[in-house]
């Protein structure tokens, strides 16, 4: 498969930088997943939908965001963001300063999300606001590339579904505002199909245009990074690091392609939970020089030399063809069985 192309992937757009030191040691948000995430499985995590969410009258705002498109290591985050309607400006903007979390430096972002990830009693923001994360493991995306679906259509379900559960929650969703993958207008439309009943805004930057988009891309900012910082630990556990020798995962981190180049195993590459192997970053490495190429049997190939797995479970030693298929018995304990052997 090839490599990501421009349609699937704006780098231009991407922040890639992350946190380098450790903040795993004092906060651990609901929304990492250690079993889920150092087994290389994506997962999903709604946070408890706020009473005030839940009431038929009240018209609710949610946006749409996204961390870690372009990567070659760590998981991408879609994080949503939904509030009433009337708190967007004034809660968020105003009174937290709530901005495109590339914007905003990675203590305050920390910061914000810690307050989201609060008790609802010591926390407007929790107690006002509901947020959800869906992490897509490199795994999984690399194996939907490999399988031609593209970034793009897994970011789109991802996108769907996570609203789709917000909207099951019987939430009053009225306005949706997504920071958009490609053209714009052709996804709007595109939502606008699935969720007829609310107004819908796709739009460049909308991240630092619209208070819940500018939340939800918080959410799945911070995510990422420690998600990202939590699978550096599982991978030095002893040498006690506190900076990340991989830098961002971005391919175009000087960091990260060191870090490719001098720990890639000839065959295996890399961990299926960190490394996007359909990323051509990875697949160059791994069809270069220091790789092991390996010549798998076409099956369909009747060529001299190849074989079909099936011909390993054949009898191959002569005689009446139909009649060995038939004594399967005997074939599996090496010796005719008829009625007698019962």
């Amino acid at each position: 498969m090839a490599s990501p192309t421009p349609e699937d992937i704006d780098i231009e757009m991407e922040d890639t930088t992350t946190t380098t030191t450790s903040t795993t040691d004092t906060f651990l948000p609901p929304s990492i997943n250690l079993l889920s995430l150092l087994a290389g499985d994506s997962y999903t995590y709604f946070s408890p939908p706020p009473p005030s969410t839940l009431s038929h009258q009240t018209p609710i705002s949610l946006g749409v965001d996204e961390a870690g498109r372009g990567p070659v290591l760590g998981p991408m985050v879609y994080g949503i963001f939904y509030l009433p309607s009337h708190l967007s400006t004034p809660l968020l903007k105003q009174t937290h300063h709530f901005d495109d979390s590339k914007a905003l430096t990675p203590s305050f972002r920390l910061s914000l999300f810690k307050s989201l990830c609060a008790h609802p009693d010591s926390s407007q923001l929790s107690s006002e606001c509901g947020w959800a994360i869906s992490s897509l493991s490199p795994r999984d995306i690399s194996a939907g590339m490999n399988s031609n679906y593209n970034l793009n259509a897994q970011a789109m379900d991802t996108t769907v579904s996570l609203i789709k559960h917000i909207y099951s929650l019987g939430v009053n969703i009225t306005e949706i505002f997504v920071d958009t993958i490609g053209q714009p207008h052709t996804y709007q439309v595109k939502l606008e199909k699935i969720f007829p009943t609310a107004k819908i805004t796709v739009a460049k930057k909308a991240d630092s245009l619209y208070p819940c988009v500018s939340a939800a891309s918080v959410c799945a900012k911070v995510t990422r990074d420690l998600s990202l910082e939590t699978l550096w630990k599982h991978h030095s556990p002893d040498n006690n690091k506190e900076i990340m020798e991989w830098g961002s995962g971005y391919p175009s981190d000087a960091k990260c392609a060191t870090w490719l180049k001098n720990n890639m195993h000839p065959l295996f590459g890399w961990g299926m939970a960190e490394t996007r192997f359909s990323w051509g970053t990875a697949k160059d490495l791994l069809e270069g020089k220091n790789g092991v190429k390996v010549d798998w049997p076409d099956n369909n190939n009747n060529e001299e030399g190849t074989y079909q797995i099936t011909s390993f479970f054949s009898a191959a030693k002569g005689g009446n063809q139909e009649e060995e298929e038939g004594d399967e018995l005997g074939q599996w304990f090496g010796t005719p069985a008829g009625v007698e052997a019962f």
